[in-house]
């Protein structure tokens, strides 16, 4: 059965961190591209972050560039986010994604909530 399954999220005060984890399960995470998606109330979902199966590639939202970094551990089968320098902006419920590119398959997790307010 597929997981993905993501915490770490919560409450913080703007210019706070937060690092939030999604554990997969289920499928050949090695071979998964994964990406971290947020979506605020009211807004389509979007990407933040995504990183190659094998770590060596990533990209972010120019809204998070250089504040937030993705990472993965393949060994682990997890993928992390690191947020920095968080802005009441940042506030959504996060979700993890897998892609594997070919044959098309995507996986979702279900989301954790992250609220940057004073």
């Amino acid at each position: 059965q597929v997981q993905l399954v993501e915490s770490g999220g919560g409450l913080v005060q703007p210019g706070g961190s937060l690092r939030l984890s999604c554990a997969a399960s289920g499928f050949t995470f090695s071979n998964y591209n994964m990406s971290w998606y947020r979506q605020a109330p009211g807004k389509e979902r979007e990407l933040v972050a995504n990183i190659a199966s094998a770590g060596g590639s990533t990209n972010y939202a120019d809204s998070v560039k250089g504040r937030f970094t993705i990472s993965r551990d393949n060994g682990k089968k997890m993928v992390y986010l690191q947020m920095n320098s968080l802005i009441p902006e940042d506030t959504a419920s996060y979700y993890c994604k897998a892609t594997h590119s070919y044959p098309r398959v995507e996986y979702w997790g279900q989301g954790t909530q992250v609220t940057v307010s004073s």
